[in-house]
This record gives structure tokens, C-alpha cells and sequence, in this order.
């Protein structure tokens, strides 16, 4: 069976910080922490092989209420900062959870990189269109036309792909889900601990708060619905023509592929140049 709330609650949670946690009522954040958890109880990892790093947002507050090594860091750097302990540190399981405007704005390039380089660590992307914590102003995922704070007359930039992105940058593992279909998420999460690489999955959550009540979406549930009624799984979607697939969510993994780890490559190159400085 399933570990119960309670237990992982008991197990994962540091008590002594205050609760309930600064997430608005609804939020998809706790949805996403859930799946994390259940994830790292079906690896049977001990707390102190994980290192859970996340930058500034709504999302950046996980690492302060979980009993990991871990790192609040600094707005678009969790990635900097995650890949730096896993140079120093292979063996940890680094995790960095971050949101859209954290991971693709000011951290855009650092993504992308990471990507590039096959870094062997894991990036949980929260999705929710929009800059929750500062007050509603538009992402690089706002949909295009959306009221925000930053576009009261309609947002006039288009929005781009995450998963896409990081199949395009090099990402050896890219998977998506909704935090509705939250089962799927934590397989994913776990799927993406261990795969060697890079993982990058992105979670679609809601912000009815700042975006669904502009945009006159509606509350929590009502926005996790359209995930549920929007989402079409992968093998679904390639049999869809592309007018058909405008305005779904395509959920699954994404890709999937063996590739040289940059951690493993740069342990060779530091090895065989030890081995040179020895031989003189």
C-alpha cells in the first residue's frame, strides 16, 4: 500500500517551521510537493542522499517546509546552485523546483544550458502562466491575450513551450504533466530521479488567484478541470491533427534518449589528466 499522508507528513516535514504553509488555499504547489514525496518513498532514498535547491517564487518556499538538504536560493539560480553540488558531490539526488517565471525568465539561459550539458540532475518546473508571488505580471508562459498586472489590455506576447524547449536544448529526459493528474506526476518525478542526465518535467498548475480571477477562469477546482478536460496523453496526440491539438495539453513523456552524462565526462577528463600529471 501506498505510504498514508500522515506518514509521509511524519517522515518528510520539518515541524518546527509554522504551518499552514503561505500557499493560497487551492494552490497547486502543495499537489506538486505530494508527488515529490511519494516519488522519493517509492526510490527509498534517505533524506540525506537528496538535495531539493529552488530559487524565488511561490514555488521556492518547498525547500524551507522539507526535511532535505536544502537551498532557498536566489530568483532564476537553482539551477547555478544545483549544479554546482552535484559537480562537488555526485552521489546526491539533486532536485531543483522551480516556476515559469524562475526557471525560463531570468533563469532562461541557465535551462537551457543545463540542458545543453546533460547535467546529471533533475528540474521540476511549476507551470502556472503566471509571476504568482509578485503580484500577477506576465510570464514567459502567459498566453498570449491574457490579463496580467504587466498587460491589463492584453497580453501581446506569445508564449513558448518548457518541455519543448528542453527537448530542443538537449534535456536526455523531458516528461509533462497537471498537477490534476497527479498520480502521472509523481511517476514522472520518480522516472526522472533516475534516469541518467538531465530530467526535466514540467507540471501545469493553477493560479486561480492571480490569473484564473483576471481571466475570469474561475477558482481551483474550476481550473483543474479544464487541465483534466484540456490534457491529452502523448500516444493520444500523434494521432491528432495539429488544429486538434491547439489549446490541448499534451501529458507523458515527451523524450526520453541515452546520452553522454556531464558529470560522468567530466569525472573521465578529470581522472585522465590526473593520470598524465602522475605518468611525468
Amino acid at each position: 500500500m501506498p505510504p498514508s499522508i500522515q506518514a509521509l507528513t511524519h517522515k518528510y516535514f520539518r515541524h518546527n517551521k509554522r504551518f499552514p504553509h503561505v500557499w493560497c488555499p487551492g494552490c497547486g504547489n502543495g499537489i506538486v510537493m505530494g508527488a515529490l514525496l511519494r516519488a522519493i518513498t517509492r526510490l527509498d532514498l534517505e533524506k540525506d542522499e537528496i538535495v531539493l535547491a529552488s530559487g524565488i517564487g511561490c514555488s521556492g518556499r518547498m525547500p524551507t517546509y522539507l526535511d532535505f538538504n536544502t537551498l532557498h536560493t536566489t530568483h532564476g539560480r537553482a539551477l547555478t546552485f544545483a549544479t554546482g553540488i552535484k559537480l562537488a558531490n555526485p552521489a546526491l539526488n539533486v532536485v531543483a523546483i522551480m516556476g515559469d517565471g524562475d526557471a525560463t525568465a531570468i533563469g532562461g539561459n541557465h535551462l537551457i544550458h543545463a540542458a545543453r550539458r546533460n547535467l546529471n540532475l533533475t528540474a521540476i518546473i511549476i507551470n502556472n502562466s503566471i509571476y504568482g508571488m509578485t503580484g500577477g505580471q506576465y510570464s514567459p508562459t502567459t498566453p498570449f491575450g491574457s490579463t496580467t498586472t504587466t498587460s491589463v489590455y492584453g497580453h501581446i506576447e506569445h508564449a513558448f513551450s518548457i518541455s519543448e524547449l528542453a527537448v530542443t536544448a538537449g534535456a536526455a529526459f523531458v516528461a509533462r504533466s497537471t498537477v490534476y493528474h497527479a498520480a502521472l506526476a509523481d511517476q514522472l518525478i520518480e522516472q526522472a530521479m533516475i534516469k541518467p542526465g538531465f530530467a526535466v518535467v514540467e507540471i501545469i498548475s493553477n493560479c486561480h488567484v492571480q490569473y484564473g480571477r483576471r481571466n475570469k477562469i474561475g477558482n481551483a477546482i474550476d481550473m483543474l478541470t479544464s487541465f483534466k478536460e484540456q490534457a491529452v496523453t502523448v500516444k493520444k496526440a500523434a494521432t491528432m491533427e495539429e488544429e486538434e491539438l491547439q489549446g490541448k495539453i499534451t501529458i507523458g513523456v515527451l523524450a526520453d534518449r541515452d546520452l553522454p552524462v556531464s558529470t560522468d565526462e567530466y569525472k573521465r577528463i578529470r581522472e585522465q589528466a590526473r593520470s598524465k600529471q602522475e605518468g611525468k
